[in-house]
């Protein structure tokens, strides 16, 4: 199990619990999740008002929105 900000890649996580590690509000994942196309990472509904990320997700949605300064210059 490999441990990155403080979770576990194979686990998944609630929007609350996603904000927390991410230090973002849970209104931004929620902004991002209802904008349409989707911004935010993918995401499993539960159910109406259960919301689950996958960690593996989060991260290869994270890598992908990485900005490299060198790059960008």
């Amino acid at each position: 199990m490999i441990t990155i900000y403080g979770w576990s890649t194979n686990a998944w996580y609630s929007t609350s619990d996603l904000a927390a590690c991410l230090r973002a509000d849970s209104s931004t994942l929620r902004r991002r999740r209802t904008a349409r196309p989707s911004q935010g990472p993918p995401f499993v509904t539960v159910s109406e008002r259960v919301i689950m990320y996958s960690a593996v997700d989060v991260e290869e949605w994270l890598h992908s929105h990485r900005a490299d300064p060198r790059r960008e210059a």
